[in-house]
């Protein structure tokens, strides 16, 4: 998404103000990782001080009341936020938190055999599948990691 499909969601209801403007731009300059309120906050705030969490927090509810971003709850206890897209998944590691999106075929090969099986209109779901990603379970091999995700207690501190 670009600054003028961000004006036509704004749909002339609300301004493009420069603290929007700027928040935009942080999720699109880190699409790859998955930024909490503070995390951006942080961000922002480096260059521009005078913007406060409560604006990122206002921000970032309009935007996914518009559907510029969604929110997302990965598991480590903090809301999380990306540019909106549909039929975008994520694996989430048990063992390290890293959260790896899902994208392409495997989602729209769900998509069209969940709308072919049953008689309900989907227009979005998510999909979070848990388990150990490569180095952890290479780790998990020769270690004592947990066997199973409900003896994990380890947090999900690597969000990515």
């Amino acid at each position: 998404m670009n600054t003028s499909e961000l004006r036509e969601k704004l749909d002339g209801r609300y301004k493009l103000t420069r603290q929007r403007e700027l928040i935009f731009h942080i999720l699109n300059s880190y699409a790859s990782r998955h930024l909490s309120a503070k995390d951006i906050y942080e961000i922002v705030h480096e260059q521009y001080p005078e913007i406060g969490l409560p604006t990122v927090y206002r921000t970032l509810e309009l935007f996914s009341t518009l559907a510029v971003v969604q929110k997302l709850d990965l598991g480590d206890g903090c809301q999380r936020y990306e540019l909106y897209s549909l039929h975008h998944h994520h694996q989430i590691c048990t063992a390290c938190g890293k959260v790896i999106e899902i994208k392409g075929s495997l989602a729209d090969t769900l998509d069209t055999a969940m709308n072919a099986m049953t008689d309900f209109s989907i227009l979005d779901f998510r999909l979070y599948i848990y388990g150990y990603c490569k180095d952890c379970q290479s780790k998990r091999n020769h270690s004592s990691l947990p066997r199973s995700p409900d003896q994990n207690t380890t947090s999900r501190s690597n969000v990515i």
